[in-house]
Formats: structure tokens, sequence, C-alpha cells
């Protein structure tokens, strides 16, 4: 007969195998450690299995009980899934959501819309993390994340996705006055004086594939600037009297932004599909079309969605 093993202890199991410390887990929790400690060890004797090695620094699981731990993550998800599907059924909006976005996102949308959903909506807890796309997808996968804002299309089979806008680029050139008469051609960029994201950003491949300029950034060391943030890119920009492509969003930041130097690109425009992610058994739809529509509503008034427009994919 399989022992009896609750939720709650489940928990506690899995947040000793995250943080590796039981002083921290118990933290995490909101239990004493020798509490946690006495329970983990009560599921051990009832399995009849050592899960954890406690001789290890931090402490490390065994190997029967790695294969343990993958199971009760699977089961705990399930315990999660059913709670969402009661609060989901009974159309109200309260517990916790767990958003994920990306860096070259996050400083642009999220004043947008964030602090007016967070007074709409008290009953819920935000969780905001600003990661990679790779690191959305992992963490949505393995449930640790609710939803994930991003550049679409993923094509990755085990998540839903839902386009929300697209959002053009633009160049932003120090040494050039906006002149509303004319476009700027990709094929007028000075190489000597651009400046991109560091390669692991969707955004970098996105500019990569509309204008082939990484051949020629080859030619001087110099012009690649391995920035983790277009905030910090902007600032080099801005001093060095260079060059770089920007989303749209990005522009509205008027303390870093000059808009005269700020061109249209010709026709058809590059964009950027930017959607949301989740899992295929998330249960909190309502939430998901609450965030959708804060989302849509909030970039509007800056996205004009009927130009014609040629999307970039991410890599």
């Amino acid at each position: 007969m399989i022992p009896s093993i609750t939720q709650y202890q489940i928990k506690y199991i899995l947040a000793l195998e995250k943080t590796g410390s039981f002083s921290r887990a118990a933290e995490q929790c909101f239990i004493t450690q020798s509490t946690l400690s006495t329970l983990v060890r009560k599921v051990e004797d009832q399995i009849g299995l050592q899960i954890f090695d406690r001789k290890s620094k931090p402490v490390s699981l065994t190997k029967e009980g790695q294969i343990l731990v993958a199971q009760l993550k699977l089961v705990y998800n399930e315990f999660v899934a059913l709670e969402e599907l009661i609060q989901n059924t009974k159309n109200k909006f309260f517990g916790t959501l767990r958003i994920g976005i990306i860096p070259t996102l996050a400083p642009f949308l999220l004043p947008l819309f964030l602090d007016k959903m967070i007074q709409r909506h008290p009953n819920i807890n935000f969780s905001i993390d600003e990661i990679t796309t790779k690191e959305i997808s992992e963490r949505i996968k393995t449930r640790e994340l609710d939803i994930g804002i991003l550049s679409l299309p993923l094509g990755d089979k085990g998540l839903i996705e839902k386009t929300l806008f697209h959002e053009e680029f633009l160049i932003y050139d120090i040494a050039k006055k906006f002149n509303s008469k004319s476009k700027y051609k990709i094929d007028e960029i000075d190489v000597n004086r651009l400046w991109l994201l560091e390669e692991s950003h969707c955004m970098t491949n996105q500019v990569g594939k509309i204008c082939h300029l990484r051949k020629n950034t080859k030619l001087n060391p110099n012009l690649l600037y391995n920035s983790g943030t277009i905030l910090s890119l902007l600032s080099m920009v801005n001093m060095n009297n260079g060059i770089t492509l920007l989303p749209r969003l990005a522009t509205l930041q008027k303390k870093l932004v000059n808009n005269k130097f700020i061109h249209d690109i010709e026709r058809p425009i590059p964009v950027r599909e930017i959607g949301m992610i989740t899992h295929p058994n998330f249960a909190k739809k309502n939430m998901f079309k609450m965030l959708e529509n804060e989302i849509c509503q909030a970039v509007k008034p800056y996205l004009d969605q009927k130009k014609k427009i040629r999307i970039i994919n991410p890599l």
C-alpha cells in the first residue's frame, strides 16, 4: 500500500530541494527548522527511502530522491491546478499570479498598466520576474510561473501562445535629426556607429534578421556593445553619438530618448510580435483574459496596428 503524503509535506520537500537549506526552506514555508526537519524525516520513514543527503552542503537529493521529487513536482502541480480550477469556476479574482517578462519589454510595457491593474485587483498578489525567454518557457513548464510576456512565436507545442500586439522598430540616430518627409533606409545605417544588445536577447536576433548587420559589425570589434538592457544601451548611444534600433515602446522613455533623433523605417515596417504564453493546464482563464485586456488597452494609444508591416520572428 502506498503511504499517504499530504500536499503540505510535498511542499516542504520541494522547498528543501529548491533551497538546499533547512533554514531557508523553513523560512519559505513559514514553519520552524526543527518542524520541517521532522516532517521530511517522517516522509522518508513512511516510504522507506532517504530523499536527501544531509551530509552534503548544500543539502542535496539522493539518487532515489531525484526520481521521487520529479514525480512529487507533477503531483504538487496538479494540486495547484485543482485550486486554480476552483477559483476560476467561482469567477473570482484572488490568489497569486506569477508573471515572467523579457528585459527588452519590461521597463517600457509595465509602467503603462501595472499600477492601475494592481489597484483594480487588490485581491490578487502579483509576482513579476524580469527574465529571458528561455527561463520563462522553462518555468512555465514546471509551473513555477503562470504567464509569460515575450516575443512570439516560439513554436513550442508544450505552451499556449496568445498574440497581444505588434510593435514596430525605429531608428535612433543621434547624428541625424528627424525629417517628416523622409523614411530611414536600412542600407543608410552607418555600421561604424552602430550599437546593439548582446547576442542572447531576442531583439538582437530580430535586428540581425532585419538588416544583416552582424556581418558588417565583425569588421570592428568595438561595434558590438554587450549590454543587458535597452536602458543601458540608450545611455551608451547618447554618449557616443551612435545609432541603434528600438522598439516603439522604448521611445516613450523621454529621459533617455530625444524625439528629434527618432526615425521611421521605410515600408514594410519591421516589427516584433508581443504576446503571452501559458501552460496548457493553466486554469485561471479569467486572470489570463484580464491581463490580456489590461495590456491591450494600455498600448492602444501608442501603437498603430494598421500599418503595412513585416513581422520579424525571434530566433
